[in-house]
């Protein structure tokens, strides 16, 4: 017998058990950047592009329409402007998110930050809940803090992964390690599918392209990309050179090519 759990992660992962997600919950963090402007607009384009899954806040759930792509309820906050943005806390809750139609919540947790101990507690309180409705739970687990000198070496990323798994993710969503070989030992060691975050800006698209291409032959299920979609001066056509790479196999220059770009 199927799962709420189980039914739910299908809205998100397709049946290769792979997803493409865009995180559009960057209003809080951040406030209205460019291309989150107009929520329903961007939301369109990425509909249009054939997007898996998108990441966005209670109260934007509220005022959207998000067709046939999973609904993912963001449950942590902070804004830049405080004095210690690298404490999330919790702005949400499961059952929030339940009354909304989501398809799974996503918590953040930044490894090595000064309240560790904080996110972590509110992570596995979430993860409890999250059991008892049958909701996934997306796990955005970064290296993040003082004594992280750089958050991309495979040691921190793996320890940051596997945090997440044991304290109950269904999914976890890190960082690139920067290689093939060292992001399959992220993958071999954690024992639920793991996505890539996208990060600031690249400078060039292909960079996120082979990126991604790298990340899924290593093992990876997908990606959680943001700012390099959504301010992409064509959204659409990004998320299907992504899902070109996710789910057809394609290489960098085919998708290029649905970019219409030569770099």
């Amino acid at each position: 017998m199927e799962s709420g759990k189980t039914r739910r992660l299908r809205r998100i992962f397709r049946s290769d058990k792979k997803t493409v997600i865009v995180p559009m919950d960057h209003g809080v963090t951040i406030g209205p950047v460019k291309g989150l402007v107009n929520m329903q607009e961007i939301i369109n384009k990425l509909l249009d592009g054939d997007a898996d899954a998108v990441v966005i806040n209670r109260g934007i759930a509220k005022t959207v329409d998000t067709g046939n792509a999973g609904l993912i309820v963001h449950l942590s906050g902070i804004t830049l402007r405080c004095p210690n943005p690298n404490y999330k806390v919790q702005i949400g809750s499961v059952a929030d998110a339940v009354r909304l139609g989501a398809d799974a919540v996503s918590v953040h947790v930044n490894v090595g930050a000064e309240h560790e101990t904080e996110m972590l507690s509110t992570m596995g309180k979430v993860a409890c809940e999250c059991d008892d409705f049958g909701m996934p739970l997306l796990a955005m687990m970064y290296p993040r803090g003082p004594n992280i000198k750089d958050p991309h070496a495979v040691d921190v990323v793996a320890h940051a992964a596997r945090l997440g798994a044991e304290l109950g993710a269904n999914v976890i969503k890190t960082n690139y390690t920067g290689d093939t070989e060292s992001f399959k030992q992220v993958i071999d060691s954690c024992p639920v599918p793991v996505i890539i975050a996208g990060g600031p800006i690249a400078e060039t698209p292909r960079d996120v392209l082979q990126m991604v291409k790298n990340s899924i032959t290593a093992g990876g299920a997908g990606l959680s990309i943001g700012r390099n979609v959504f301010q992409h001066k064509d959204p659409t056509k990004m998320v299907k050179a992504l899902s070109a790479i996710v789910h057809d196999n394609a290489s960098v220059s085919e998708a290029m090519k649905i970019l219409g770009e030569s770099r």
